[in-house]
């Protein structure tokens, strides 16, 4: 009378292993997806970081060259032929952030209006290795990030004071009411001017 039940709880038996293996098999690939999303915003956080630091660091670097061109009347010149030297500032900022930036993965595009793009690829140092997922052991996060320096005045004015064919001020009307004059004979600091002139902003890839 008893015998059907002990049968029955003994093909149940291999059901229940089944069910707890697949149970765990769900929870661990939950899992391996969950750090590889994590991992994946943190790579996208270090090449956002890394493109504004590029970006930045190359703003600073401008200082030197935009005032030197002023006396020239060369600005036009420096505006069209900047160099964008802030590529390695950006592999601080991405291995504070557990990630390198690949080879060759910073680059600049001259945009139109006195823009450039700096895009940073970066790849992250921790791997997703799920134990249930082949192939994740060496599977590391990978993201880009794009940052623009942008000349954000509507042009400028220059004043020859004494017609002697060198400018002695240039006025630069620079949106939200902002007027900078800055005179080549003594111009002002670049950390005071360069945040007036150039802004830095990340924009999609």
């Amino acid at each position: 009378m008893f015998a059907p039940q002990r049968r029955d709880a003994g093909q149940a038996f291999p059901i229940y292993v089944v069910m707890v293996a697949g149970l765990l098999f769900l929870v661990f690939a939950f899992f391996a997806v969950g750090k590889a999303s994590a991992l994946r915003n943190g790579a996208q956080g270090a090449a956002d970081a890394a493109a504004l630091a590029a970006a930045q660091q190359t703003r600073e670097d401008f200082g030197a060259p935009f005032l030197a061109s002023l006396p020239g009347n060369m600005l036009e010149q420096f505006l069209q032929g900047r160099e964008v030297t802030g590529c390695p500032a950006a592999q601080g900022l991405a291995a504070a952030n557990q990630a390198d930036v690949v080879r060759r993965g910073c680059q600049s595009v001259r945009a139109a209006g006195y823009r450039d793009r700096i895009t940073v690829k970066v790849k992250g140092r921790k791997p997703v290795d799920s134990s249930v997922i082949p192939g994740t052991e060496r599977k590391l996060a990978k993201a880009k990030a794009t940052a623009i320096v942008e000349f954000r005045c509507v042009g400028w004015r220059a004043l020859d004071f004494d017609d002697d064919g060198v400018q002695d001020l240039y006025i630069f009307p620079c949106g939200d009411g902002e007027v900078l004059k800055i005179a080549p004979s003594s111009p002002p600091p670049w950390s005071e001017v360069s945040k007036i002139l150039y802004d830095v902003h990340l924009v999609d890839n």
